[in-house]
């Protein structure tokens, strides 16, 4: 963060309820560049970055609002892009980067999404096949151009801050996974575009605290598909949504985890995503958090 070339910003870290003393690392090395946030637990994503806004907002007069991974390398001038696109025009409330991978700098992993609310899924560009098969599509100037999308990933995410004042924060009960899907939903129904800025480059490692946790992925996926369509599908969009999901779908899935992965675990926490989301239980948030 120390190159980028933008002039004007603050940076807060919020330790996320990490074990070790990565915490005390980062006050001892950067502790007159960064504001550090210690939680006492893990939040989740949504509800750590919450509490990061909210002492942003009330500390700062900040026009705009950065959430950014901390397994991401950015490009001198990505914050810079990002904002003289979210200046040009007031209607715009939220901006997403250009992503690549991390260990393959060409590779694209990310650029803007679209939400298929008749199958409850969210459509990414580059698309990804499976969780073991990423995208090889290489960045050839095809997605050059800014572009208006339903909704840009959390790992780079600009707010502006009147966006922020009339939405406000993520909705913590997602913990994990479609929460920025949901914000930039709720920011569409406010009247506010979501828009895909390719001059601002970002490099993201990937999940690189979820791998770590068995079942943490596919439980909170499977779990907040649920929470996500009953709240902003239709009731004719959610019918055909459980239509497509336990016709189609849900065996899919049973079988992917079976036969492909051989994973009975991945498919345990598949199965009790589904349930939670289908019961809108919350008291698994968490549930994978273990120390």
């Amino acid at each position: 963060m120390k190159k980028i070339i933008y002039p004007n910003y603050k940076v807060i870290v919020v330790d996320n309820g990490s074990k070790g003393n990565d915490a005390q690392v980062l006050e001892d090395k950067f502790g007159d560049y960064i504001h550090l946030i210690k939680n006492d637990k893990n939040y989740g994503y949504a509800e750590g970055n919450n509490i990061g806004i909210r002492y942003a907002f009330s500390n700062f007069p900040s026009d705009y609002f950065l959430l950014l991974n901390n397994d991401t390398v950015v490009d001198p001038e990505f914050l810079t892009e990002m904002i003289k696109v979210a200046d040009s025009d007031q209607s715009i409330g939220v901006t997403g980067s250009k992503i690549y991978y991390y260990d393959n700098p060409t590779q694209l992993q990310f650029v803007w999404g679209r939400v298929d609310f008749w199958r409850g899924r969210v459509l990414q560009t580059p698309k990804i096949l499976s969780e073991k098969i990423k995208s090889m599509e290489l960045d050839r100037g095809q997605y050059d151009r800014v572009t208006e999308a339903d909704w840009v990933t959390g790992c780079c995410f600009l707010i502006k801050r009147i966006a922020l004042e009339i939405i406000g924060l993520l909705d913590e009960s997602y913990f994990s996974y479609w929460e920025e899907t949901d914000y930039c939903m709720r920011a569409k129904k406010a009247g506010f575009r979501i828009v895909y800025v390719p001059r601002s480059k970002i490099w993201h490692k990937t999940e690189q605290t979820a791998k770590k946790i068995t079942g943490f992925t596919r439980y909170y996926l499977a779990r907040n598909r649920f929470l996500f369509m009953k709240k902003h599908a239709t009731k004719w969009q959610y019918r055909c949504f459980l239509l497509y999901f336990f016709g189609f779908y849900f065996w899919l899935a049973t079988g992917y985890y079976l036969l492909y992965l051989h994973s009975t675990a991945s498919l345990t926490s598949f199965y009790r995503g589904v349930k939670d989301g289908l019961h809108n239980s919350q008291e698994r948030a968490g549930v994978y958090i273990t120390n």
